[in-house]
């Protein structure tokens, strides 16, 4: 019996063409006998028109080719389903596929897309939206959103905004933040709602962080100078530093004295004051090597 499989594709995503990706999946599902069914996103009900598609071919599994954006438009379209989804890393914010240690090759992210194992992944909720992998307040929410308004892309364009943002950056927030039965203040540069360990430029923010264990982290950078930002960068974070703080839980609340730039999952939601947090435990199926 032949396996369903559907193949979503962000044909926009991280600027690349796709067809030789398109083209590469649907000869490796002929090798293999899947019948595959083709759907290009246009960012008009994709999630919709994905459960119409669901509905219709009962896939074993859904492949993803996109970004963060994208693989988690198709998670909160399949929240019902239990299926499997597997990863093409095709966009610009990739921060999933660097946490699942990904490689780079097509081949070998086909063999596990199609294939292999998967994980049961836990998603947080955030003021009702979903995040699959890092958001946060501040001065990193700040440069998403310079980022998204600026026309440089890639590394450099990343490295220029954060210099940007740093020489710019507003004064340090204060943050009452609720959890494990505890209130604590802090004053803060930046903090982080951490499912998972890495930033999709490979920096690791949450070292002890995991996608499947029913809780998330609180990273708390009090005071971000360019010491401790090269340090971050560099993938050395200081956890036993003074400037930063971690809060391990599955449920949360963070109020702050001003509205602070927001962002989830590389995606800027503007200027908030409240955060309501708390863990969605096992919520999606996502094929690992």
């Amino acid at each position: 019996m032949k396996k369903n499989i559907i193949f979503v594709v962000n044909p926009i995503s991280g600027d690349l063409d796709k067809s030789d990706l398109i083209e590469a999946v649907q000869e490796f599902a002929t090798t293999n006998n899947f019948d595959l069914e083709v759907y290009e996103t246009t960012g008009k009900n994709d999630a919709k028109k994905i459960q119409a598609l669901y509905d219709q071919y009962n896939p074993e599994r859904i492949v993803v080719a996109g970004g963060d954006g994208t693989i988690k438009m198709v998670a909160e379209a399949m929240e019902e389903h239990d299926v499997i989804i597997g990863i093409l890393p095709a966009g610009s914010a990739n921060g999933l596929s660097v946490d699942l240690n990904l490689p780079s090759t097509i081949e070998e992210n086909l063999k596990i897309a199609f294939l292999n194992h998967y994980i049961e992944m836990d998603m947080i909720c955030i003021n009702g939206k979903k995040s699959i992998h890092l958001s946060d307040l501040g001065l990193n929410a700040d440069l998403v959103k310079n980022y998204e308004e600026s026309d440089v892309r890639g590394f450099w364009g990343y490295a220029l905004q954060a210099f940007t943002t740093l020489t710019e950056s507003n004064e340090p927030f204060v943050a009452t933040i609720k959890a494990n039965k505890k209130t604590v203040e802090h004053t803060a540069r930046m903090i982080v709602i951490a499912n998972s360990q890495k930033y999709g430029t490979g920096v690791t923010i949450n070292p002890n962080g995991a996608m499947n264990d029913g809780k998330f982290e609180l990273v708390i950078l009090k005071n971000l100078d360019l010491f401790l930002i090269g340090k971050i960068i560099t993938g050395n974070m200081p956890i036993d530093s003074e400037d930063v703080v971690i809060i391990s839980t599955d449920q949360a609340t963070i109020e702050t004295d001003y509205p602070v730039s927001f962002q989830i999952d590389g995606e800027y939601c503007g200027a908030q004051k409240s955060l309501e947090i708390h863990i969605l435990y096992k919520q999606m199926k996502i094929a690992i090597p």
